[in-house]
């Protein structure tokens, strides 16, 4: 009998070696989207000192422009590019913990925090709080978006636990007209804005949230630079000590 058993072993092993090792390459084949691959050295060798050595994927990051929602300057030395999604657990505790980097460098101008929307396809409610924080920026501003998205972060506990008539009391709180902020989100007018900005961070690496990139201004030189595991993966939220480790290294470059 065991002699019967050995002999089914060998060849199940190298079936299942090879079924993995075929997973493996489609999986990694999945990390890869069009654009030029991040260089060593750098912000990059920063990174690899701090985090270990990412196996950087082939990502397409938009530049950072007047378009985008920035705290800070736009031509702050580091800029935090965080892709995010309204009703992800995660994301709520990574937005504190970029308020709380922006709060001890963003008066310096040395960094700035970009945010841009990636919500998940499991977050059903995360697309119409998206284009929320949306009509927030257009009835209210720049100001007003952030206050929002502050508030919108404080208020839910993520995986869909936020009742959206809501939204338009939070309007309220942090001072838009409520009659031009409805309208504006009943209109639906930023549904697509929204989707674009799933297949921008798709292209960007994003597979999950809150995923980030940081890009790092050295004189005229401008390097992009994914946080990513040694797989490829993104690192996600980040503890305060951790992130404020690399942009210390960073803004000593």
């Amino acid at each position: 009998m065991n002699g019967e058993t050995n002999k089914l072993i060998v060849p199940i092993s190298i079936i299942v070696a090879g079924a993995l090792i075929a997973l493996g390459i489609y999986f990694s084949g999945q990390g890869n989207t069009d654009g030029g691959k991040v260089k060593k050295g750098g912000a990059q060798g920063i990174i690899e000192d701090t985090l270990g050595e990412p196996d950087q994927p082939e990502i397409v990051v938009k530049p950072v422009t007047a378009a985008d929602h920035i705290r800070g300057s736009i031509d702050a030395k580091v800029k935090i590019v965080e892709y995010s999604d309204t009703e992800c657990p995660f994301c709520k505790r990574y937005h504190g913990t970029l308020k709380q980097i922006f709060d001890e460098y963003g008066s310096s101008d040395k960094v700035a925090w970009v945010y841009r929307h990636f919500p998940l396809d499991m977050h059903k409610k995360a697309p119409k709080e998206a284009e929320a924080t949306e009509c927030a920026n257009e009835v209210g501003g720049k100001e007003a978006f952030w206050k929002y998205i502050d508030l919108l972060y404080a208020t839910t506990n993520g995986n869909d636990s936020l009742d959206l008539a809501e939204l338009p009391k939070m309007a309220e709180k942090v001072g838009l007209d409520v009659n031009a902020f409805n309208t504006c989100l009943n209109s639906g007018k930023y549904a697509a804005k929204i989707n674009e900005a799933k297949t921008d961070g798709f292209n960007a690496g994003a597979r999950g949230t809150p995923y980030t990139v940081l890009i790092v201004q050295n004189g005229r030189k401008t390097e992009t630079v994914p946080l990513v595991d040694s797989e490829g993966n993104g690192l996600g939220a980040l503890q305060y000590p951790a992130l404020k480790k690399i942009i210390d290294k960073l803004l000593a470059q």
